[in-house]
Formats: C-alpha cells, sequence, structure tokens
C-alpha cells in the first residue's frame, strides 16, 4: 500500500520554508500555535475573495509580523489601505501585541496550487462538468509555464450516488525528488450534492543543490495609497476567467 506523504512537510528541511517561524519556551508554544492558526483562519475568512494561498508569521520578542501572498492585492487593502488597517487591529486584538502586516502581490496565480483548486471549486459550485474544470484548469497551469500538474476530485462527482475519485494530469510531478519545487494545495467545493475535495499539485521544475526557495522574490510588495483600492492588475483573474461557463457548452 501506499504512503502519502504531504508534499511540502516531505521538503521542509531541504528546499521548503518554514511558515511559521519563530522561537517558544516549552509552556508557550502550544499557546503561540494556537495563535497562528487563529491568524491565518481569520484571514481566510474575512478575505476570501483576495486569493490567499500563504500566510507566513514571524515573531519577534515585542511584535508579531503577518506577509500575506495574495493574488489581488487590492482587495485586501482596500482604498487608501482602509481594509488592511482594520486587519491589523484585529489581528492585534487576537495577538495581544503589536502587529506588522506585509502585502506581498503574487505574479502568477496560474501557478499557485491553492489558487488553482479554488478556481476549479468555483467552477463546480457554479455547475460546470467536472471533467472540462479539470482540464481547462490544468492547460491554464501548463500555459503559465509550469512543468508538470496533477489534479484530484474526490466525492459525488457529477451528482452520482456513491463518492467516486477523478483524476487528471499533464508533464511529470516527481513526489519522490526532494530538489522537485513542487506546490501542493487543497480546496472544498460545496455543491448541492455534497463536498468535493480538491487536491492540485504542480511541478516547477528542480532547484539547484544547496538552494532553497525564496517566497519574497516570487511575489511582489503590494502598493498602498493613493490607488489601492483600484482591481488588481488582470492577471490576478485569468484563471477564473478561463474557467468560465460558456453558453451553448
Amino acid at each position: 500500500m501506499g504512503q502519502k506523504v504531504h508534499p511540502t512537510g516531505f521538503r521542509l528541511n531541504s528546499i521548503e520554508p518554514w511558515r511559521s517561524r519563530w522561537y517558544a519556551r516549552k509552556q508557550d508554544f502550544g499557546k503561540l500555535l494556537i495563535q497562528d492558526d487563529q491568524i491565518r483562519k481569520a484571514i481566510a475568512k474575512d478575505f476570501k475573495g483576495a486569493g490567499i494561498p500563504r500566510v507566513e508569521i514571524e515573531r519577534t520578542a515585542d511584535a508579531v509580523n503577518v506577509i500575506v501572498h495574495t493574488a489581488r492585492p487590492g482587495v485586501l487593502v482596500g482604498r487608501k489601505g482602509a481594509r488592511v488597517d482594520q486587519l491589523k487591529e484585529a489581528l492585534q486584538k487576537l495577538a495581544g501585541q503589536t502587529v506588522h502586516l506585509t502585502v506581498r502581490e503574487i505574479k502568477r496565480p496560474e501557478l499557485e496550487s491553492t489558487l488553482v483548486a479554488e478556481v476549479i471549486a468555483e467552477a463546480l459550485e457554479k455547475r460546470m462538468a467536472f471533467r472540462r474544470a479539470m482540464k481547462k484548469a490544468i492547460q491554464s497551469t501548463m500555459q503559465a509555464g509550469a512543468k508538470g500538474c496533477k489534479v484530484e476530485l474526490n466525492g459525488r462527482l457529477g451528482g452520482a450516488e456513491m463518492a467516486r475519485q477523478a483524476k487528471d494530469r499533464e508533464g511529470r510531478v516527481p513526489l519522490s525528488t526532494l530538489r522537485a519545487n513542487v506546490d501542493y494545495g487543497t480546496a472544498l467545493a460545496k455543491t448541492t450534492y455534497g463536498v468535493i475535495g480538491i487536491k492540485v499539485w504542480i511541478y516547477k521544475g528542480d532547484l539547484e543543490p544547496g538552494q532553497k526557495l525564496d517566497y519574497q522574490q516570487q511575489s511582489g510588495v503590494a502598493p498602498r495609497g493613493e490607488g489601492s483600492g483600484q482591481r488588481s492588475p488582470r492577471r490576478g483573474r485569468i484563471s477564473r476567467e478561463s474557467l468560465a461557463p460558456q453558453t451553448g457548452a
């Protein structure tokens, strides 16, 4: 029987950076760990439409640094930074100390597995055929420059009486190669027939020996100020528009 290993956890010691970076004594570790989870859930709940696949947390003696990666920084920041200021205040109440918030824009959302999974979930909730949704997402990802993409759906696909599994892939996805940059993400589609689970693996190529992933280089710092309330660049919405149901299909 095959043993399933989380691709991100498998690569933490080699190429993948930790999402939470801090040190605490034994008596404080559990409390801070739960607090990190609460911070991530609060951001995901309040900004579901902002396309946030990753939240990094760093702690110092007197402050918490929260780094939010988003495909739509305009949704997160709001007009003149109003929404991001509200989020900062809410996180400070949750953490009980000063919070420094950094927003980083994701330049290629088609290469983020979590965002691709959310796009498929949205398409399924709009009653698109599941095989078509899978193929559209894979095509969009491969055209963006990925070397491989795999999608797996589990649930009552197409309204079937019994839950089943559907898979589709293109290219190669070397899950056992440590220096292979494999991005893994999940999402849930809440359909009228029940919940459908979505898993996405995206292979972006191999890293050089000793090299590690740097999310700061992959993202651009989102602008703040007068124009922050405007919509983010069109590239942040390519995937969702490409999966929009077409008439006569």
